[in-house]
């Protein structure tokens, strides 16, 4: 081992405790604030796990894992861009990019390059991995606003017509997630928690 891997490695743990500080808009179950990136992205990548048996074929729940650890590693640099915010969403493949090109550049050449790889892979939603992963970090806002009674799609004029092509990647990712979806967001309509 060279200590100047480990430093380089010990940079990196260090930069993602900066995670922990990004804010998201998705509230917390139990509505007591918002999530963090670094709660968010433990959350989506245990539901990688505990719900491998609705993977579709091909895709290895366990990558998707490792996959949504990472995932929005980027957001340190870039912050989170809240899904239905166009302005910030026309923006984001270039900051992110950027932050990917910074914080992976701080491992070892080896360790940075697999993670960066590993991202872009999420990022492009080609491989069934990568389009299951998805899917689970579209489904878990879905479940907490529902948790919330809209917590975050209420104060924030979102209705149904704006989750529809959200609940389309669960199903694309996940199809029995995306059915499952679909049924929530339904019954979030009738409940008065989204708009129609």
């Amino acid at each position: 081992m060279s200590p100047d891997r480990l430093t380089r490695q010990l940079a990196f743990v260090l930069e993602l405790d900066r995670l922990k500080g990004v804010t998201r808009r998705t509230l917390l179950a139990d509505s007591s604030r918002a999530e963090n990136d670094a709660e968010h992205s433990w959350h989506v990548a245990v539901m990688a796990l505990l719900l491998a048996e609705y993977a579709p074929p091909g895709a290895d729940p366990e990558r998707a894992c490792r996959m949504l650890l990472i995932h929005d590693v980027v957001e340190i640099d870039a912050g989170d861009t809240f899904i239905h915010d166009e302005a910030g969403n026309a923006t984001k493949a270039e900051r992110e990019n950027a932050a990917a090109e910074r914080l992976y550049g701080i491992l070892p050449a080896d360790q940075g390059g697999a993670l960066a790889a590993l991202w872009r892979e999420y990022e492009e939603r080609v491989t069934p991995t990568a389009r299951y992963a998805d899917a689970l970090d579209r489904l878990q806002p879905i479940l907490n606003n529902f948790a919330t009674q809209g917590g975050t799609w209420k104060p924030l004029g979102v209705d149904a017509g704006k989750v529809a092509p959200l609940v389309e990647r669960i199903r694309d990712g996940a199809p029995a997630l995306g059915a499952y979806a679909r049924n929530l967001v339904d019954e979030a309509v009738r409940r008065g928690y989204l708009g129609p």
